[in-house]
C-alpha cells in the first residue's frame, strides 16, 4: 500500500485530536489526524497546502482538499473560526484550484481570532479514513516547522 504524507501547514505544537477543543474533531467523528497549535508569539500565519491535490470547499477559515490518491484532507484553522465570517483571513486558493504540497492557501490574522476568545487549535483530518490506515510521524507536544511530515495515510 502506498503512503501519503500529510505536511504541517504551519510552525506550531503538535496536539492530539482527542484533546481539540470541539467534540466533532476530538470524537474524529471527521476522520482520524491531529491538530497544531500556533507559535504562542505568532502574528501573521502563512498557511500551507498539506498535500499536493485539488481544492474541493475553500473558506477563509478551512480547506477541504482531495489529495492525490483520492484522500479528503481537511484542514480547520481554529475552533468555532467559522463566526468570524471570514475576518481575519486572506485567502489564496479556491475551489478546484490544483494545489502543491507548501502552496500557501491562507494568510491568518492570529489577533483577530485572539481577541474573539476563540481557540488557535487547528485539526488536520484525514477524512473518513480509516484509523488503522493513518498515523501520526510526530508525538504529541512536540513542535514542529511549516512543512514538516505530520501523518502517513496508507492509500490504494
Amino acid at each position: 500500500m502506498a503512503e501519503l504524507l500529510l505536511l504541517a501547514p504551519f510552525d506550531g505544537a503538535v496536539l492530539a485530536l482527542g484533546d481539540v477543543p470541539d467534540e466533532v474533531f476530538a470524537s474524529a467523528m471527521m476522520g482520524p489526524g491531529l491538530a497544531l497549535v500556533p507559535d504562542g508569539d505568532a502574528h501573521l500565519l502563512e498557511v500551507l497546502s498539506p498535500c499536493d491535490g485539488t481544492i474541493a470547499k475553500m473558506h477563509p477559515h478551512a480547506a477541504a482538499l482531495e489529495a492525490t490518491g483520492g484522500l479528503g484532507v481537511l484542514l480547520h484553522l481554529g475552533i468555532d473560526t467559522v463566526g468570524l465570517t471570514g475576518e481575519g483571513f486572506t485567502v489564496h486558493a479556491a475551489d478546484g484550484d490544483v494545489v502543491r504540497a507548501g502552496q500557501a492557501l491562507v494568510t491568518w490574522d492570529l489577533a483577530v481570532a485572539r481577541a474573539a476568545g476563540l481557540s488557535l487549535v487547528s485539526p488536520v483530518v484525514a477524512m473518513q479514513a480509516d484509523p488503522a490506515h493513518v498515523r501520526a510521524l510526530v508525538e504529541p507536544g512536540t513542535r514542529v516547522a511549516a512543512g514538516t511530515p505530520v501523518l502517513a495515510v496508507a492509500i490504494g
